[in-house]
């Protein structure tokens, strides 16, 4: 599995004054007195059909930007989740007067960027090119072809990403907490499935665009080198012709953490980390009064800023994890409270008790002058850093007309910041960091961390959800058959592989095994292309082997691997050549042992059977193979045809991050009398990559030239 976590690495990378002053550093610097702040004055003006237009003017450089928003309230998608960001998608792919490979053409041969999204559009140009990329904006704004062919291409991509999220514990977790917090019958709770997806049409996308893409609810931020009357009559030249209409308004019921402390668990078997999420919604909407006060709260206690309390507490004090961070934010709905880290199994339980001690002492002390002052000059340098981007301040005024802020919200930033006092920050605390109201979320092993977990629970419960946020409720545990042993379980799965009824006779098959090729290919999407990967591996009993990965269109060769008598090496597109040693040799060694699941306690390795548990809706023995020096790998045999079907271990990226990595393996079939899988999923962290194998040869004449090392 090691191979996969470079080729995905590789692919991505491929594809793709010294001061003389003394300083006291013990002490945080006391914040001066707030700068006067005087920002670039936004022009205003409104079209007949009901677009408004904001101008921001800046001379520095001859780019100009065109940022359109639809001003819409969130929609409910319901049966069709997913559609309208499809429909955005589709609007830059193609017109009734242009094909997408021209607008693409004539976008790069001027040097543009544009990109189009369920609520808008942005592009971007050289000041002297800004008619002609309007033409472009303004033609897929009114004329949007929506051609199926695009649409079957983006619903392709949505499931391959949905497939992916089924793995990547970041992505459950983002999943089942919106949900969980939100409600799956809020938009902000909604989970996207395979059915979703599938029922999409191009009428769903057409209708999303014409209900909602309006001038009469939509902004025109223009920011960069041009003049407002300028703006006024490429407004009018490129967008005045567009209708206006009437616009649906929603109204949703606002969610409400109104339940005492949750426990939810989603299992991720054989998982050698846990994601936690602390959740929660929380009413705070955008430039309310208690905004700042609640983001300088949250910068104290993990922010972001590497003195927060969490990043203190969780990674300096106790090494639990390389970070731990809190957000609240706001919300136009509704906002929320977020606190979040991966930690290693044995120590989930220790980091949520650290994670709600430091939201109960936030909520409940005071916090101190020096972690206030830190915080606010902090603060204080990104906000003035920001202010030399106009894109801020094109931000700054759209947010002012969106929001109906006061004209001079972002000039008295600094004023309303240094303002802010210990007690405003403990009141503020007490108001949105709740965690007698929290959801305690992790996604992880559930048999090695979820029990430990019932005691933060007021029901005393750990509650149980799949990927889809469904509740799960825990089947009682499957018993062993009497008397059988993990050793016994495998020596079933060689048995079946070999078509052999005995021990005897698999060796006997096994002795014969001289030589195998496997070939297999995949396809990969990346950066908006598909591309083809074949790996071929060879191996040639007792003492060669070599794996090698290729981008097929590319003739490009991302990872070989070769072992060869004792010695090996490997070339990786990020890492380059290097010899092989220690573990990485010990799998070269047994890359070329065709026979070692015969020989498995020859090798130091050890067999426990775990129990029996759920895998495709299918029963399984789940078996701990531990090697001699302690790495630990799960594999999964189905009970009834005692094959392999699934397994799963901790692993090493190129750059030294441990990850997870597994294998499904699929459609067997028979090759000169043994059963081979035909379909291998891989997974590396939070990449899936599924393989089909187009050719198997076994005691085929292998030459040694294909085993050298140079």
């Amino acid at each position: 599995m090691k191979q996969i976590t470079s080729l995905l690495v590789a692919l991505t990378i491929t594809l793709g004054l010294n001061a003389q002053v003394v300083i006291d550093r013990t002490k945080a610097p006391q914040p001066g007195p707030a700068p006067k702040i005087s920002i670039g004055k936004a022009e205003k003006f409104i079209l007949e059909n009901g677009l408004k237009v904001i101008v921001v003017e800046n001379h520095k450089l001859p780019k100009v930007s065109f940022q359109l928003t639809i001003d819409m309230d969130p929609v409910l998608e319901g049966d069709k989740v997913g559609y309208s960001e499809m429909a955005g998608n589709l609007i830059s792919a193609g017109t009734t007067n242009k094909s997408k490979s021209t607008i693409d053409e004539e976008i790069d041969f001027i040097g543009a960027t544009l990109s189009t999204y369920s609520n808008g559009i942005f592009a971007a140009s050289l000041t002297k090119h800004q008619d002609k990329l309007l033409s472009l904006v303004s033609d897929m704004l009114l004329n949007p072809a929506f051609p199926v062919e695009e649409l079957e291409k983006q619903k392709n991509q949505t499931l391959s990403e949905l497939k992916s999220a089924k793995t990547n514990p970041n992505a459950i977790i983002s999943r089942v907490g919106s949900a969980l917090k939100n409600g799956k019958n809020h938009p902000y709770g909604e989970i996207q499935t395979k059915a979703h997806v599938e029922s999409i049409t191009i009428e769903d996308c057409k209708n999303f665009y014409n209900t909602y893409f309006r001038p009469n609810i939509a902004y025109l931020v223009i920011v960069g080198d041009i003049t407002t009357d300028g703006a006024k009559d490429l407004a009018n030249k490129y967008f005045g012709k567009w209708e206006k209409a009437e616009v649906p308004q929603h109204k949703y019921d606002q969610p409400i953490a109104d339940w005492s402390t949750r426990v939810a668990f989603v299992n991720k078997p054989g998982a050698v980390q846990s994601v936690i999420s602390i959740t929660y919604p929380i009413d705070l909407k955008p430039g309310s009064e208690d905004e700042l006060t609640a983001k300088v709260a949250n910068a104290i206690l993990g922010g972001g800023v590497f003195s927060g309390r969490l990043m203190q507490n969780l990674r300096e004090d106790k090494a639990f994890t390389y970070g731990a961070r809190s957000s609240i934010r706001s919300g136009r709905l509704v906002g929320s409270f977020n606190a979040s880290a991966s930690v290693r199994n044995e120590v989930t339980d220790s980091a949520v008790h650290e994670f709600m001690y430091e939201l109960n002492k936030m909520a409940n002390e005071k916090v101190t002058e020096e972690e206030l002052a830190l915080v606010k000059n902090n603060m204080n340098g990104t906000f003035a850093l920001s202010l030399e981007n106009a894109q801020t301040i094109a931000r700054f005024a759209l947010n002012i007309e969106r929001y109906n802020l006061p004209a001079d919200y972002y000039e008295k930033y600094l004023e309303r910041l240094a303002a802010i006092t210990i007690d405003d920050i403990q009141k503020v605390a007490k108001k949105y960091v709740k965690p007698e109201n929290a959801i305690i979320l992790v996604v992880g092993n559930k048999d090695e961390c979820a029990n430990k977990l019932a005691k933060f629970a007021a029901s005393k419960k750990v509650e149980l959800f799949d990927f889809q946020a469904n509740a799960i409720t825990e089947k009682p545990a499957k018993k062993i058959p009497q008397g059988l042993t993990g050793n016994q379980v495998m020596e079933d799965y060689l048995m079946a592989i070999t078509n052999e009824t005995t021990m005897k006779g698999v060796l006997k098959k096994y002795k014969k095994l001289k030589s195998m090729t496997t070939i297999a290919s995949a396809k990969v999407d990346q950066m908006g292309q598909t591309f083809t990967i074949q790996m071929t591996s060879k191996s040639k009993s007792p003492d060669k082997s070599f794996v090698e990965l290729k981008i097929v269109e590319m003739g490009m060769v991302v990872e070989k691997t070769v072992y060869n008598k004792g010695k090996g090496i490997s070339t990786n597109m990020q890492t380059g050549k290097k010899e092989l040693e220690g573990e990485d040799l010990e799998k070269g060694k047994l890359q070329a042992m065709l026979d070692k699941n015969v020989k498995l306690k020859e090798l130091g390795y050890s067999l426990k059977l775990i129990g029996i548990e759920e895998f495709n809706e299918q029963d399984v023995y789940k078996l701990a193979v531990t090697s001699k020096q302690g790495d630990i790998k799960y594999e999964y045999f189905d009970v009834n045809s005692k094959l392999k079907v699934f397994s799963t271990a901790s692993d090493k990226s190129p750059t030294g991050e441990e990850v997870m990595s597994s294998q499904e393996l699929k459609d067997y079939k028979e090759v000169n009398g043994m059963l081979h899988p035909h379909k291998m999923i891989m997974v590396s962290g939070s990449q899936e990559i599924e393989f089909n194998v187009s050719k198997i040869e076994t005691n085929v004449k292998i030459d040694d030239n294909e085993f050298k090392l140079d």
